[in-house]
């Protein structure tokens, strides 16, 4: 259970598309928002013996009204675990509990890919009185489009299968798989909102002034909105359910849930080609999905429970309590900032969207600060990270000799569009190492070579690459890219030496006679770089660098996680003991040009200290500054640790690198 205060809490969060936060301390004091922090309005209402308190949301959606906002029902905690964010209410003699959960238990592939995500509401006497309630919920169409200024549509049905009220929205136009780009949201396919008719006393579409219609007569319109098909600026429809929840002497406690789904009908361009989301694999209609997802309600949340005091207790045992809030906050946001689908091959693809970056789709050096979290719980996925880099690297359409950045622009994976693929924009030692790191790592703790040598000659061609450039890098970019190109990068540097480590280790594992060369010549590299790089109590930025210049050495994580030990251990002693030297308030910078850092990076540093105490003391900082960042975004993984203040980047799977501990 998660104690700090996120800086946004996750509500719903399926993939880039299907999001939904809260950036602020209470449930009610805005209007819920997609992780861009666009409005994606919510609105929870709980009329008790007829007074109406607002628990979640804004009534209101005209930001030039003067409109009163209903009372709200005090909010006395919030609490983020891995898969579920629980608030708790009172007022008026009761307590209401709302748990928001997306089930994504990487071990089981077919309900990680569902598109659907639960809120459970438990009511329950505290006076011992009994008590009239009623419970409004909606969502907004807001949820479907891009823009206000889209025209959308709605339907409403009754299951014939399972006893569930239906209703869903999307656009007019419904340009599938069309819109590109970062700072979007979809505009295709239908936003759903499913509820279970035990308790259900009204379910209508209509426009959100029957929010207000519910806050001073407890009932809203008895049948559907009968307009046309308009934008959500005219008049925003909402979906919207009242739920029975009285309690009485015999029954003083009532729960109820409903179903948040999204049926986005393809959902990745790949080569041209539009493939479906991983759980339509065996053809299951999206009404089969939605009734699939109510059945197993009971099942699924005893799960999550399991799995959330699993990790939590883990996290706490390897890393203390501030990393077990750290891994809880990151959890669904790693997970969710992905798409798994299923390619025409029947192969497990498992894209990336570098959100609030460049919207790259499959970029090799976000899937490779993301892998730890996957690769202690399903190493498939990492294998479906790196497939669309193969197949593209292999193509004739990549003509250089060192690994792709990306395979395009988030949905459509169609080839590389990071610096417009001029040569001097490029990453070559940072991506080639990335990939056979991740290619030793995926065999390692998959126990299974077998994906590695389906490419073998794309990782030969990497291996040789870093073999004749590697060592001391010309001037280019590296993964931090945003500080600029540089040459002679000692982190950098490490990364290729320990790139040549993992094809040596791949060589052996592999029955390859040449393994023993590479580890001699990575070896060999990895002496050579101490002798350069080495500047007394710490290691150079950069090997022509003056010995007051830095940097965290963070790649060097790989050469334990991997049982190289191609570097000196008093290496790591040294580095992590001088990062805690040069902390500031929110962490230890990047490297000593700015004051900035990168939070999956700050952790994979401080994995190198030789003790649980310097590990806590140097991410301590971090979860300072997600407690206290006014940047109330999404987990941002690149923050001032002076101030801090978000310098871009929120959302993003590279938070999965915060697991890299528990791979210890």
């Amino acid at each position: 259970m998660c104690s700090l205060r996120p800086p946004s809490v996750p509500l719903v969060t399926v993939d880039p598309y299907f999001s939904v936060w809260s950036a602020h301390d209470h449930l009610y004091d805005d209007h819920t928002v997609h992780w861009t922090n666009k409005r994606n309005s919510m609105v929870g209402i709980l009329r008790i013996d007829g007074k109406s308190r607002r628990f979640m949301g804004k009534v209101e959606m005209n930001e030039e009204s003067h409109y009163e906002e209903p009372l709200t029902l005090e909010q006395t905690s919030v609490a983020v675990e891995p898969l579920t964010t629980t608030y708790i209410f009172e007022g008026e003699g009761i307590e209401l509990e709302v748990v928001f959960c997306t089930p994504l238990l990487l071990n089981d592939l077919d309900l990680l890919s569902r598109p659907t995500s639960y809120i459970t509401f438990n009511v329950r006497s505290i006076d011992r009185e009994p008590h009239d309630i009623k419970l409004y919920f909606d969502v907004s169409g807001e949820g479907c489009v891009n823009t206000p200024d889209q025209i959308i549509k709605w339907e409403h049905k009754s299951s014939v299968d399972h006893p569930l009220e239906i209703m869903r929205m999307g656009t007019q136009e419904q340009p599938i798989l069309k819109r590109v780009g970062d700072d979007t949201r979809i505009d295709w396919g239908y936003c759903y909102l499913v509820v279970p008719k035990r308790k259900a006393l009204q379910t209508v579409i209509q426009s959100f002034q029957g929010r207000k219609q519910f806050v001073e007569t407890g009932e809203i319109a008895i049948t559907d909105d009968d307009h046309q098909p308009r934008s959500v600026q005219e008049d925003p429809p909402v979906m919207a359910v009242v739920l029975d929840m009285e309690v009485t002497e015999e029954s003083p406690q009532q729960s109820d849930f409903l179903i948040l789904a999204y049926d986005d009908i393809h959902s990745i361009e790949y080569f041209g080609h539009p493939l479906d989301a991983y759980w339509r694999r065996n053809g299951m209609s999206f009404d089969e999905l939605i009734v699939a997802a109510a059945t197993d309600y009971n099942k699924v949340q005893q799960k999550c429970t399991e799995f959330n005091q699993q990790l939590t207790q883990e996290g706490k045992h390897v890393g203390g309590e501030k990393y077990k809030d750290l891994i809880s906050l990151a959890y669904r946001q790693a997970i969710a900032a992905h798409k798994l689908v299923i390619s025409e091959q029947q192969e497990v693809l498992f894209f990336s969207k570098e959100n609030f970056s460049n919207g790259c789709i499959a970029t090799v050096d976000v899937s490779y600060p993301s892998i730890p979290l996957f690769l202690l719980y399903n190493p498939e996925l990492v294998k479906g990270m790196m497939r669309p880099i193969f197949r593209y690297a292999a193509s004739e359409e990549w003509t250089f000799d060192f690994a792709p950045h990306d395979v395009g622009c988030y949905p459509q994976a169609n080839g590389q569009v990071y610096g417009e693929n001029k040569l001097e924009n490029q990453m070559p030692i940072e991506e080639c190492g990335n990939m056979l790191i991740m290619a030793a790592a995926v065999s390692r703790f998959a126990e299974d070579t077998q994906f590695a040598t389906e490419h073998w000659a794309l990782l030969t061609q990497w291996a040789h690459y870093l073999k004749e450039k590697g060592l001391d890098p010309a001037n280019q970019l590296c993964t931090d890219d945003f500080a600029g190109h540089l040459a002679h990068n000692a982190n950098l540097s490490i990364k290729a030496i320990l790139g040549i480590g993992a094809y040596g280790q791949l060589c052996q594992w592999t029955g390859n006679d040449e393994g023993e060369q590479y580890l001699k010549t990575a070896k060999k590299m990895a002496e050579q770089w101490v002798d350069m790089a080495t500047a007394g109590d710490h290691y150079k930025l950069t090997f022509d660098g003056t010995t007051d210049t830095w940097s965290q050495k963070y790649n060097l994580v790989w050469d334990r996680l991997l049982d190289l030990h191609l570097f000196p251990e008093a290496l790591f002693e040294k580095e992590t003991a001088y990062y805690l030297s040069k902390q500031n308030k929110y962490g230890t910078p990047l490297d000593n040009r700015d004051t900035y850092t990168k939070a999956d990076w700050l952790v994979w540093s401080a994995s190198l200290a030789p003790s649980d105490q310097l590990f806590e003391q140097l991410i301590s900082p971090l979860w300072d500054f997600l407690n206290e960042t006014h940047s109330r975004v999404p987990f941002s993984d690149w923050y001032d640790t002076l101030t801090g203040k978000q310098m871009n980047f929120q959302n993003r799977s590279v938070v999965g690198g915060i697991f890299i501990k528990l791979l210890y």
